[in-house]
C-alpha cells in the first residue's frame, strides 16, 4: 500500500505473579537468545474445548487460571520474555474459586463461565492500575470497571490481568515505537522476538498469540486491533463504533474509538464479542444499539457461508510487499474453491480522508482525555499536566521519541470549532458512503477485502516504526466492523486478511471469516525464535 502521507504512528492507534507489575520502566528486556517454552497443556486450547473439560469435571477455572498465571511467570517474565503482561490481576483465582462453586451448585453464566481473559491496560478494570502504559498513571487505580469489563463479569470470564500497549494508544509522538511504553517497556513479537508487535494493542497480541490466556480484549482508533492480530496469527474484531461501550476506556477518538476481541479463532471472537456487545446509557455511541436486539454472534459461524458470497478484491491496498501479495492471491483462491464470486472492486475515496482523520483525533483526544482524567480522580488531571509531567520525567518517559501529537492536541480548540467539525464530517462520508458504501453497492458486494497489514519489521526505537502497509484505514475512519483472520505467514512471520463490511454487519463478517478459516486452517503457533530464518518454510 501506498504509505500513508501522514504520521505512521496515528495508522497503528488505537495495540508476573498475581498482583506483580513490569521490570523498571524503559526496560526493553531485549532477548539475547531464543529459549524454547516448556510444553504447555493447553496451547491453542479454545474456549469450547475449555468448558467441555470444566463441565466434565477434568478441569476448574482455579486450575485454568493458574495455568496460565504460571504460563506468564514461564515465558512472558522469564524464558522468551515477551513483555506483554504489565500487572496480573491479584483476585483472579479468588474470582475463578468463586465461579467453579457457582458452577458446582447448577449456576451457569454463559461460554465465558471460568474462562480467564486479558485486558488491554486503557481500561478500567479493579482492582488494578489503568495506566495507558505511562508513568503518570502508575499509580492510577479507577473507582469502577470499565462497563465491557462488568459485561465480562456478568458473563463468567475471570479477568487475569492487564496488557502492555504502545503508550497513550500510540498517539503521542510521530516517532513512536510500537508496543513501548514507559511503565510497560518493550513487547516482543512471539514469531521472532526481535520484531515488532504492532500498537497499540500490543501486548494483548503477543499475549494471547503465545496462549497467557484463552482470550484477549484491544482497543482501536485506526488498526490497533487489526494490525497487531494479523502480525500475531490471530482473529481480530474491530465492531462498528457503538456496539461495544467505551465508558472506563482511555480515549483517543470518541469517533472511532472501540474495543473489540483479540483470539486464536472466529469462534471464540463471536463469543467474546456477544458478551460484550451492549449498549451503555453513559456512552452515547451506543444509543443506536439500544434499538437493535442482543445478538447471539456465535450463531453465525457458518463453514458454508462463502458458497454464493460477493467478494469484493482493493487492489490497491496491494503491492507493498510481494510474499504477502501472494498469500492474499491463495486466500483469493480459497474463497473461489469455497464457492464466492470474487472480483476487483475499489474505493473510490481510498487515501483522501487522511488529513481530516488526523485532524478529527487531535481535537478528540484532548477532549475525551481531559474529560476521563478529570472524571476518573487521574494523578494528573489534564493533558496540558500530563506533557508537563513527561517534561519533567523525560529521561524515563521520552528516551527514545517526544511528544508532539500532545502538544498538537492540547493546542486545539472545543469540539465547537467549525474545523473540527467540517472534519469529522468530511472523513466520516469520504470513508463510509463515498468510500466502503459506495464500493459495495457498485457490484452488490457482500464485503471488501485486503491484505490486513505488512509482515511485522524489527523493532527499532532509534529509527521508529517501519511498515509498508495496510487494508484497514477505511473501515476504522467510517466507523464500521473489520476483521482480521491469518492467512499465512511470510518467513515464519504471520500475515492476515482483512474483511470490511457496511455498519452492523458483524454477524456476516463472522459468517465470511469463519467460513474462510476453516477452509484455510492457516494459524500456527509461534515458536519464539530470537529473529526469523530467511527461506523458512510457510
Amino acid at each position: 500500500m501506498r504509505r500513508l502521507a501522514l504520521a505512521t504512528s496515528f495508522s497503528l492507534l488505537v495495540a508476573c505473579q498475581p498482583g506483580s507489575q513490569s521490570p523498571a520502566a524503559g526496560d526493553a528486556k531485549t532477548p539475547v537468545v531464543a529459549q524454547a517454552p516448556a510444553a504447555f497443556a493447553f496451547e491453542e486450547a479454545d474456549i469450547g474445548s475449555l468448558q467441555k473439560q470444566m463441565a466434565d469435571g477434568s478441569l476448574s477455572s482455579r486450575a485454568l487460571t493458574q495455568a496460565y498465571l504460571d504460563r506468564i511467570a514461564a515465558i512472558d517474565d522469564a524464558g522468551p520474555t515477551l513483555n506483554a503482561v504489565i500487572e496480573t490481576n491479584p483476585d483472579a483465582l479468588k474470582d475463578a474459586d468463586a465461579l467453579d462453586a457457582e458452577r458446582k451448585s447448577g449456576k451457569l453464566r454463559g461460554p465465558l463461565h471460568g474462562i480467564p481473559v486479558l485486558l488491554k491496560d486503557n481500561i478500567d478494570a479493579l482492582p488494578m492500575v489503568n495506566s495507558a502504559g505511562s508513568l503518570a498513571l502508575a499509580s492510577h487505580k479507577p473507582k469502577a470497571d470499565a462497563f465491557l469489563v462488568a459485561r465480562l463479569r456478568e458473563a463468567g470470564a475471570v479477568i487475569l490481568g492487564k496488557t502492555n500497549l504502545s503508550e497513550w494508544a500510540n498517539f503521542r509522538s510521530t516517532r513512536s515505537t510500537s508496543g513501548w511504553s514507559g511503565r510497560g517497556g518493550q513487547t516482543h513479537n512471539p514469531y521472532a522476538l526481535n520484531r515488532n508487535p504492532c500498537g497499540s494493542s500490543a501486548g494483548t497480541g503477543s499475549a494471547i498469540a503465545a496462549n497467557l490466556a484463552a482470550v484477549g480484549i484491544g482497543t482501536e482508533t485506526d488498526g490497533s486491533i487489526l494490525c497487531p492480530s494479523a502480525v500475531a496469527g490471530l482473529v481480530g474484531l474491530k465492531p462498528t463504533v457503538g456496539l461495544v461501550s467505551r465508558s472506563g476506556i482511555i480515549p483517543i477518538s470518541a469517533s472511532q474509538d472501540t474495543a473489540g476481541p483479540m483470539t486464536r479463532s472466529v469462534a471464540d471472537a463471536a463469543a467474546l464479542l456477544t458478551a460484550i456487545a451492549a449498549a451503555d446509557d453513559s456512552d452515547a455511541a451506543t444509543r443506536e444499539y439500544t434499538a437493535r436486539a442482543a445478538i447471539d454472534y456465535t450463531t453465525h459461524l457458518k463453514a458454508d457461508a462463502l458458497k454464493g458470497a460477493r467478494i469484493g478484491v482493493i487492489r490497491k491496498l496491494m503491492g507493498y510487499q510481494p510474499d504477502t501479495d501472494a498469500a492474499f492471491e491463495r486466500a483469493i483462491a480459497a474463497m473461489k474453491a469455497a464457492g464466492a464470486t470474487v472480483v476487483d472492486a475499489e474505493i473510490p475515496t481510498l487515501g483522501q480522508w487522511g488529513k481530516d482523520e488526523y485532524e478529527v483525533l487531535l481535537y478528540e483526544f484532548k477532549d475525551g482525555l481531559n474529560r476521563y482524567l478529570a472524571s476518573s480522580g487521574a494523578p494528573h488531571a489534564s493533558l496540558d499536566a500530563l506533557i508537563a509531567f513527561n517534561t519533567a520525567n523525560s529521561a524515563k518517559e521520552m528516551p527514545f521519541f517526544a511528544q508532539e501529537i500532545f502538544e498538537q492536541a492540547n493546542a486545539k480548540g472545543p469540539l465547537t470549532d467549525a474545523a473540527y467539525i467540517a472534519a469529522r464530517d468530511k472523513a466520516r462520508r469520504l470513508a463510509g458512503p463515498e468510500g466502503i458504501d459506495a464500493a459495495l453497492k457498485a457490484q452488490q458486494l457482500d464485503v471488501l477485502v485486503a491484505p490486513a497489514m505488512s509482515p511485522a519489521w524489527p523493532t527499532d526505537p532509534v529509527n521508529a516504526d517501519h511498515f509498508t502497509g495496510a487494508g484497514y484505514g477505511a473501515a476504522a475512519v467510517a466507523r464500521y466492523p473489520s476483521i482480521t483472520v491469518p492467512m499465512g505467514d511470510v518467513h515464519g512471520l504471520p500475515v492476515g486478511i482483512a474483511f470490511m463490511g457496511p455498519a452492523w454487519s458483524e454477524g456476516r463478517l463472522i459468517e465470511l471469516a469463519y467460513a474462510y478459516e476453516q477452509a484455510s486452517k492457516a494459524r500456527k503457533p509461534p515458536r519464539f525464535p530470537a529473529s526469523i530464518t530467511i527461506g523458512a518454510e510457510e
